[in-house]
């Protein structure tokens, strides 16, 4: 089988690319070729990898007939993120190929309402990101009930691992909240530290994705959470990542509106998003659909990656 994997060489295709090479597919890779994977893997010595600038092409209306013209089976979109870029891709290669994945967000959501949140529950998302992945649903999945689209979105959580910094229990990615945890010094979290994050490790995003590929019938016109079973709290995180490090977590709460003049803008925005959010979403779905269970907790995804980070240098121990 012929897959694409648009964007291959980042958090999810690290797992997702040599695991359909193990799988036997032909893969073929487009990215900036700014990045490497974040993991080496033998299976990558099999995979063709095509530098490309997506933004660039989709200006010059390229983009698509270039996906097209690689005779995929399987589309695997992990980096479409306007309408209009996936109306391109959907128009060259409709009719062509067997499944279109593609990556969306449990931000489509916007705040919880109900928890956990459901795949079906009504889309109230909010800020440009959101907004945008909510209307490539909105559009791809009309195509797969109107016209037969064979088209499967995937929305992942607060995507983890190592190589890269999660969010931390501040909600934001300042590796200063590490640290501060690691040596048992005080960290201040906004107001009562119950707003929750849902964090995934990239593996089980490339399970999903992996999962919905193998059962085609099932997936083709649905969209599924990838997130692990169940949400943490910013303070539970944050007493989580103090055990870890064998200290006890020295906390502090404060009104966001008071807690965000002590830190710099940068994080108060990241913060404010993730907090607002406060996601909680649900993998029944998958589970029920294709068989699918995360193999990692939240806490286990985002304390892998902290140990990257530490045995890296990234945060002093």
């Amino acid at each position: 089988m012929r897959t694409v994997v648009i964007g291959g060489t980042g958090h999810i295709g690290t797992y997702l690319v040599p695991a359909l090479v193990r799988l036997g597919h032909e893969v073929t890779v487009l990215s900036r070729g700014e990045h490497s994977p974040y993991q080496s893997d033998r299976a990558w010595r099999k995979v063709e990898q095509i530098q490309v600038d997506r933004q660039a092409e989709d200006t010059a209306g390229t983009f698509g007939q270039r996906v097209a013209e690689l005779r995929p089976d399987v589309v695997i979109d992990l980096i479409c993120f306007t309408e209009d870029s996936a109306r391109q891709l959907v128009e060259a290669v409709e009719g062509k190929i067997q499944h279109l994945l593609h990556c969306g967000t449990i931000w489509v959501h916007g705040p919880s309402m109900t928890v956990p949140t459901r795949e079906d529950a009504p889309r109230k998302p909010f800020g440009d990101y959101g907004v945008q992945k909510a209307a490539i649903e909105a559009y791809l999945l009309g195509k797969a009930r109107r016209d037969g689209l064979p088209a499967t979105i995937v929305h992942p959580g607060h995507i983890c691992g190592p190589g890269w910094t999660p969010v931390n229990p501040a909600g934001n990615f300042d590796l200063g909240v590490f640290e501060k945890l690691a040596h048992g010094h005080d960290v201040l979290l906004p107001n009562l530290g119950l707003e929750t994050l849902n964090p995934v490790h990239a593996a089980d995003v490339a399970g999903v994705f992996l999962a919905a590929i193998a059962s085609r019938s099932t997936a083709i016109g649905e969209s599924f959470h990838a997130v692990a079973d169940a949400a943490v709290t910013l303070r539970g995180y944050a007493h989580a990542v103090a055990d870890w490090f064998g200290q006890e977590a020295q906390l502090g709460l404060l009104p966001y509106g008071e807690w965000r003049e002590k830190v710099p803008e940068r994080d108060a925005a990241a913060t404010w998003d993730h907090i607002e959010h406060s996601p909680n979403c649900s993998m029944d779905k998958a589970a029920r659909l294709l068989g699918f269970r995360p193999r990692y907790t939240a806490l286990e995804a985002t304390l892998e990656a902290i140990g990257w980070l530490v045995d890296n240098g990234e945060i002093a121990t």
